[in-house]
Order: C-alpha cells, then sequence, then structure tokens
C-alpha cells in the first residue's frame, strides 16, 4: 500500500519514513497542514503488525492533530510520529537521540514531544540533537514538564461539560465512570474523578495498574473485554484508537463517551450511529488537548503553570459549544468539530509556510 492510497490520506503535506542503522531505529514523521504553523504533535513508541500499520496510524494522528491544534487555538499545525518498537531494537537513550536526528533534519517543520510509550526522559535524549522538541523536565512555576496531568485534567473538565450535557448536573458525586487504560493519562484522570466523588470502574491490560486504581481509588476492576460496555454512566477509553466500534454501540450502557485515547471511533459512521443511540460523544481530538497546549506552552516560552491550567478549563466551553450546535443541528458531535477545525484552518491568513530558514542552503 502506497501513502496516497491509504485510507487514512488526507493530502498530507509531507509523510517522511526514518530510520538510523546504529540503534536499529525505524519510524515514520507524518505533517498533515502547517497552515496554522509547523506540525506539532507527539511521538509514539509502539510495536505494529506492518510498515503500513505504522503509516497509517502516523497519517491518523497527524491529521487529528491539525484538528486538535486548530480547536484549541494554538498557533501550531498537525504532525506526529511513530517509532516501530522490535524485540531486536532495546529502547535507549541512543534511540531517541537518533530519533532527534530526524526531526533536526525537518529544520522545524515538525516539533515533537510524548506520547504513548514515550517518556520525558526519551524527551530529553531527543533534546540532545534536535531543539524543536518540547515536554522536557520542569522546571517549577513555568509551563512544561509530562503533560499527562494536563491532558487528564483536560478531560476531568470535559466530562463535566458532558455529563452537564447529558444529564443536566453540574456535579460528579456518585457518577459511575468507567476508565479503560490505567497509564499515566488514565490514573491521573482517576485521581481527579475521585477527588470529584465519582464512582470509578477501571481496566487495563496491567493488572497491577488497576489494582493501584483499586488502592487508591476505590476502584471496581472489570476485564478488558467489558469495560466499554460496563453498567457505568459515563465511559473513558484512555488506552489506543478504534475502539468504539458499531458492534459495539448497541451493547453500551453508558450515555456519555468522553477519554483521552485518540481517534476513539472506528470510523466516521459510528458517530452517526452513537447520535442515533442518544450517546454523547465528546470529540476525542477536543477533549484531549490538554497535554497539547502545555507543551506548546513551554516550547513558546511564555507561560506559566496557572495560564496552562486555565487555558485547559476552556476545554469545557468548546465542548458545551460543540454539543450545542450539534443538537441544533440533530447531527453527530464528531461531524460537527470536524467541520469546526477546518473552518478555523481554512480561515487562516496563514499561508503555508516557505522553507524554514533553517533550511535555507547558501549559495
Amino acid at each position: 500500500m502506497t501513502v496516497f492510497s491509504n485510507q487514512a490520506f488526507d493530502d498530507h503535506e509531507a509523510v517522511q519514513m526514518f530510520c538510523d542503522r546504529e540503534t536499529g531505529l525505524r519510524g515514520v514523521i507524518a505533517i498533515h497542514s502547517s497552515y496554522l504553523g509547523p506540525g506539532f504533535g507527539g511521538c509514539r513508541y509502539w510495536r505494529y503488525g506492518s510498515e503500513s500499520e505504522a503509516v497509517e496510524d502516523a497519517l491518523r494522528l497527524s491529521q487529528g492533530m491539525s484538528y486538535k491544534n486548530a480547536l484549541a487555538g494554538i498557533p501550531f499545525g498537525g504532525g506526529k510520529a511513530v517509532i516501530m518498537a522490535d524485540r531486536n531494537t532495546p529502547k535507549s537513550p541512543a534511540l531517541f537521540e537518533a530519533f532527534g536526528r530526524a526531526v533536526d533534519r525537518l529544520c522545524g517543520d515538525y516539533i515533537t514531544a510524548e506520547d504513548v510509550g514515550v517518556s520525558v526522559q526519551d524527551m530529553e535524549a531527543v533534546a540532545r540533537t534536535t531543539r524543536h522538541v518540547s515536554g522536557l523536565a520542569s522546571k517549577g512555576g513555568v509551563a512544561g514538564g509530562d503533560p499527562s496531568p494536563k491532558t487528564a485534567m483536560g478531560v476531568f473538565h470535559g466530562i463535566g461539560a458532558a455529563v452537564a450535557r447529558a444529564f443536566g448536573r453540574n456535579d460528579l458525586e456518585g457518577l459511575r465512570v468507567g476508565v479503560q487504560g490505567i497509564g499515566n493519562v488514565g490514573y491521573y484522570l482517576c485521581s481527579f474523578l475521585a477527588d470529584a466523588g465519582a464512582r470509578l470502574t477501571v481496566a487495563d491490560i496491567n493488572r497491577d495498574s488497576t489494582i493501584r486504581a483499586a488502592d487508591e481509588f476505590g476502584a471496581t476492576i472489570e476485564s478488558t473485554d467489558n469495560i466499554l460496555a460496563a453498567d457505568v454512566d459515563v465511559v473513558a477509553p484512555c488506552a489506543l484508537g478504534g475502539v468504539i466500534t458499531a458492534d459495539l454501540v448497541g451493547r453500551l450502557q453508558a450515555k456519555v463517551i468522553a477519554g483521552a485515547a485518540n481517534n476513539q471511533l472506528a470510523d466516521a459512521t459510528v458517530g452517526d450511529l452513537l447520535r442515533q443511540n442518544r450517546i454523547l460523544y465528546a470529540p476525542d481530538y477536543v477533549i484531549n488537548s490538554g497535554g497539547i497546549v502545555s507543551v506548546a506552552a513551554e516550547y513558546q516560552g511564555n507561560a506559566s503553570d496557572e495560564d496552562v491550567d486555565r487555558n485547559v478549563a476552556l476545554i469545557a466551553d468548546r465542548l458545551t459549544e460543540i454539543f450545542a450546535k450539534a443538537d441544533k443541528a440533530d447531527r453527530p458531535t464528531a461531524r460537527i468539530a470536524d467541520e469546526m477545525a477546518r473552518e478555523a484552518i481554512n480561515r487562516s491568513e496563514i499561508m503555508p509556510r516557505p522553507m524554514s530558514t533553517d533550511s535555507a542552503v547558501a549559495n
């Protein structure tokens, strides 16, 4: 399968394969749009079944970043990197330094940060070979560091907005929430929800993570097979994408889907089915934008941690607007959000950026 014929290709501006012989590094950087600024999005470290699967993930994720950044109101386009994990190529500082060199060759057209499987320490290694990186160690009071808590905070605010719309209530006391995936973001989300009085049901392929959530937050443990269809009010997918399928819709007991995972809907028609079944969906790239708000502020270097928290709280307002527009038009929230994002990109007066001065070659 070529890039152009891939079902996830959406007139992407650039797709680059990269590799490093010494470390075994192999991966993809995809830049979807630079109309609002350089492509900005995290790096995912994952074991893919094939090269085509890795390319498709990079394409889908980078498009999502264009929409996410546009609706978050930050001056960046959409980009994403994926590193193809291999049992014969262990994760190491040298591997991420090599990835940093791949980023640096793009001369600022792509800025990277953490995503699934990648840590602050990994980004510190990337920063040794490129300056086009964010999500580095926090420096006390200044925006920066691990974006996971900010992503979780945004999802928490988004759940509040969705619950207000779906149930007409302004608190989460006693609300039953099923959280799929108790990684960094899922754990922080559970903490916020528990503090607000929600009753948690959790699932993760790592049983230790679920036991920790049960011990610390009084969560009930559910199987990974059943968590999305559990008897809860809200389900929060916080693992990988494509989990909300047409087959699942008929089994859902939750009336709200609001989680941190990217690309939660298996395809656009699933959003239509959710609307038909009166299940409120919080578009993933809107509700999970707290992380990019944080790393963008860090990269720009002009915001405090408190500034970031205030901007992350605005996620609730954006979702409330989307919900209202969807109800007025009787259309799925996902399609409304897509249209709003494309409009935000199209009305920008910033044309695609010319070659970076970093990449200019002296004659």
